[in-house]
């Protein structure tokens, strides 16, 4: 009897299963073994019994969710293959975040990816994404639809650094989520020659740190001490983005809040959340990069998950290629934000239950 790819991998209520190793990729519920593509809240929850991921997702789940976050932990070594009962698997960079990895299940011949979320664009703070050849790739849509283009992420850091040549007097606030976003913003400053201190609201910190202590050069990146808000006079401060808009943000000289998503590119929601200064930088692919990694994984079938599945579906159908939406449920395709501080965190994050902070 020939193998289908269901057998490789199905659907449960805790997300995506593979029967034949009898554990869940990124799942939703605790579960006796779950494959983590990376440390983002709706996709590494704590409460599972084995937890496979790559060393540095690992680190990041125990600095999140402290050193009991699982039962038993292994790490996954970048292109090590592991068989795990009648499959084999190895994970690949994905580019997204620090430690992020896309997943590879074999058998027979026969191989599915499921890429996590992802980008293309460069990133001095993680491995750049590496496309693997497939005849199943499980893609994210989370802007899988053809309006969305990320524009030159340099460009974005550039607009943040002419402000505040142009404004020097006013501190600028700029949200980011906590764990990727925020780190890749400071490097990109760094970059473009910002060697200033970098200030940075509490719930940054712990990760920041996590990042230093992983090799990224983040230069000086203090803490902001309540009571100097009121002497930041061109000062960068990094903060989650449920802080730009609340009285935490206004104890700042004038200042100017901006907001660093991909969703900056729609205007109605910068004006939705008070930005006055919208920084289009995403920590996922674009149309195009979604459209161009397909085709480069030549992969038969495609399966679309949280985002924008009917887009891309269709985008594929008129390629040829086979494709269908999982319609996976717990994961962050709308809103954007940190979960709030002393939340749960087998609880989905953001204002919005479903999400946030996925959609970088």
């Amino acid at each position: 009897m020939s193998q289908s790819a269901s057998d490789l991998l199905t659907l449960t209520r805790e997300g995506l299963y593979c029967p034949l190793g009898r554990f869940h990729v990124d799942p939703t519920r605790p579960v006796e073994r779950a494959l983590i593509t990376h440390g983002h809240a709706d996709h590494a929850r704590a409460g599972h019994g084995q937890v496979l991921a790559t060393p540095e997702t690992l680190r990041i789940m125990a600095v999140r969710y402290g050193e009991d976050f699982c039962a038993t932990r292994q790490e996954a070594r970048l292109g090590e293959r592991m068989r795990i009962g009648d499959v084999t698997v190895f994970f690949a960079p994905a580019g997204h975040v620090l430690g992020s990895a896309q997943i590879a299940i074999e058998r027979a011949g026969q191989r599915i990816v499921v890429s996590g979320d992802y980008k293309r664009a460069a990133d001095p703070t993680c491995l750049p994404f590496e496309v693997v050849p497939c005849d199943v790739f499980i893609t994210e849509a989370t802007f899988g639809l053809p309006v969305f283009r990320h524009p030159d992420t340099r460009g974005e850091v550039r607009k943040l650094l002419d402000s505040v040549a142009l404004f020097p007097e006013r501190a600028h606030i700029v949200g980011a989520y906590a764990l990727g976003k925020a780190q890749r913003v400071m490097a990109l400053l760094r970059e473009e020659g910002w060697d200033r201190p970098i200030h940075l609201h509490g719930a940054m910190e712990k990760l920041t740190e996590l990042y230093k202590r992983e090799g990224v050069p983040l230069g000086e990146t203090p803490k902001v001490v309540a009571a100097d808000r009121k002497t930041l006079h061109g000062a960068i401060v990094l903060c989650p983005p449920s802080s730009i808009q609340d009285l935490w943000s206004r104890k700042f000289p004038d200042p100017v809040t901006a907001f660093a998503s991909g969703w900056m590119r729609v205007r109605a929601r910068a004006r939705q959340k008070g930005v006055e200064l919208p920084l289009v930088i995403s920590d996922h692919s674009d149309w195009p990069d979604l459209c161009r990694t397909i085709l480069d994984t030549n992969a038969e079938e495609v399966w679309v998950t949280h985002g924008q599945e009917d887009a891309l579906v269709h985008w594929c159908g008129t390629r040829g290629i086979r494709a269908k939406p999982l319609h996976l449920l717990g994961y962050g395709d709308d809103g954007e934000a940190e979960p709030d501080p002393g939340q749960d965190p087998g609880q989905d994050p953001g204002q919005d239950p479903r999400m946030e902070e996925a959609s970088a």
